[in-house]
């Protein structure tokens, strides 16, 4: 189990009956690296891999 997947059970335990827009979930990203800069290139990566998930163009997915 990496550290991370405590976080993401959290997420799920707390919110997983949530539904939520990828708006929201983009205005939380933002508040994030507002408050966290040295995330920013993290936060990019995971937005631009969700973004490109079903893009059978992108060979980076």
């Amino acid at each position: 189990m990496y550290f991370t997947d405590r976080g993401i059970e959290e997420l799920n335990e707390r919110r997983g009956e949530e539904q939520v827009t990828i708006e929201w979930v983009a205005e939380r990203l933002r508040d994030f690296v507002d408050l966290n800069p040295e995330f920013e290139t993290p936060i990019e990566r995971l937005a631009t891999w969700l973004a490109r998930l079903d893009d059978p163009d992108d060979d980076d997915a």
